[in-house]
């Protein structure tokens, strides 16, 4: 038995991604859809808008059928190591087909992915500072290949297939046509499907809107009851007592602090008034926004170098929710599957590698949304 795969992240779960899944449905027929999702953090470097468990919950209740966490360690990576990840993730569990959403589904990944993987490794087209890594990547492929690829699932979806081409036995691309909204297009309340970036804004700034519009019922109802939503704004302070109050050899030894950044940050974040401000002020050429996202959220965590490299050594997935067919699925797995699947956290299982990290990282989550988040709780099932 094959598997449809999908990466996730369901922040949160909206229209569009209600019709990726009935797409992969279609796709998988009595097959099983296979999720891999963020936990509680996303490839941005910020907190998910809500728990992990309800967001898989909503995904099975929409059609997937067996919902995995992917690993901290991979989820907050650049795309081309998030991708790298996640592909490899889902072809351990057996899926051979790749579902993904793109602005342009006429184009040839699994032709593109080949090409680009193929390049000669050249770390030179990568050292102008004065533009972005994303920029000169399409850039190089506009030059090599001789098709430039510029919206972000786009993107994505390259980096998808040159990972996808690393694989022993690729799997099947499949891409499908994004439908409703752009990526980071702001609300426009005549759209019946707006961007996950839109929905957030909307829960952060407060404004009054029927989240049933472009939610699943019961996930329209938990963001509407619940007390806050994760972000940047109120993990702040936290940040700054905790690079205030870290050495500069303490903030070594945190993973990506590198090329002196540990001197900016400690010479801006008393400075800052908040975190946009702080992000301005380390900010330079060098390094983009996302990236220092990604750093700021390392030292909020305290993820060190070591502990993303023993998650690397060491990875599991844990399973968030299944369904009837999930359930079947993973009995076939549980013989098969090259990566080990953990129905339950426990002290033992949790004790090192990528559950450990995971096990970590949330801990301040729990704390922000008083809620726990891996012992005790299992998977939603349908």
């Amino acid at each position: 038995m094959g598997a449809v795969g999908i990466i996730a992240e369901f922040n949160p779960l909206h229209s569009g991604h209600e019709y990726l899944l009935n797409k992969a449905r279609l796709i998988a027929g009595k097959d099983p859809v296979v999720v891999i999702m963020s936990g509680n953090y996303v490839q941005r470097g910020e907190m998910a808008i809500m728990e992990k468990w309800q967001r898989a919950k909503t995904a099975i209740a929409e059609g997937a059928d067996l919902v995995l966490e992917m690993p901290f360690s991979t989820t907050l990576q650049a795309a081309d190591k998030f991708a790298l990840g996640s592909v490899f993730a889902l072809e351990k569990v057996g899926v051979d087909r790749l579902v993904f959403g793109v602005e342009d589904e006429n184009l040839d990944f699994e032709f593109l992915g080949e090409k680009i993987a193929e390049l000669p490794q050249r770390p030179d087209l990568f050292e102008d500072y004065t533009q972005t890594f994303s920029t000169q990547y399409n850039q190089m492929v506009a030059r090599e290949v001789g098709f430039e690829v510029s919206q972000p699932n786009g993107i994505l979806g390259l980096a998808y297939a040159v990972a996808n081409y690393q694989l022993l036995s690729p799997m099947k691309m499949i891409p499908i046509g994004r439908i409703g909204a752009k990526h980071d297009s702001p609300l426009a309340l005549t759209n019946a499907v707006q961007s996950a970036s839109a929905i957030r804004n909307q829960l952060l700034q407060g404004e009054a809107v029927n989240l049933a519009d472009w939610l699943p019922a019961q996930e329209a109802a938990w963001l509407s009851e619940q007390k806050l939503y994760p972000n940047w704004n109120l993990l702040f302070p936290f940040l700054k007592y905790r690079i205030e109050s870290a050495s500069l050899a303490e903030l070594r030894q945190i993973y990506q602090m590198s090329e002196g950044l540990e001197y900016k940050f400690k010479a801006e974040i008393h400075l800052s008034r908040n975190f946009t401000e702080f992000l301005r002020r380390v900010k330079s050429k060098r390094y983009t926004y996302s990236r220092l996202r990604r750093l700021a959220l390392f030292t909020l965590l305290n993820v060190t170098t070591d502990d993303m490299f023993k998650s690397f050594d060491q990875e599991m997935l844990l399973i968030l929710g299944t369904s009837k067919v999930g359930r079947k699925y993973l009995k076939s797995l549980r013989k098969t599957s090259k990566i080990p699947l953990i129905s339950k956290v426990d002290q033992k299982n949790s004790k090192d590698g990528s559950l450990s990290l995971n096990v970590k990282v949330d801990r301040l989550f729990e704390q922000i949304m008083a809620v726990d988040q891996n012992f005790g709780r299992h998977a939603n099932q349908l």
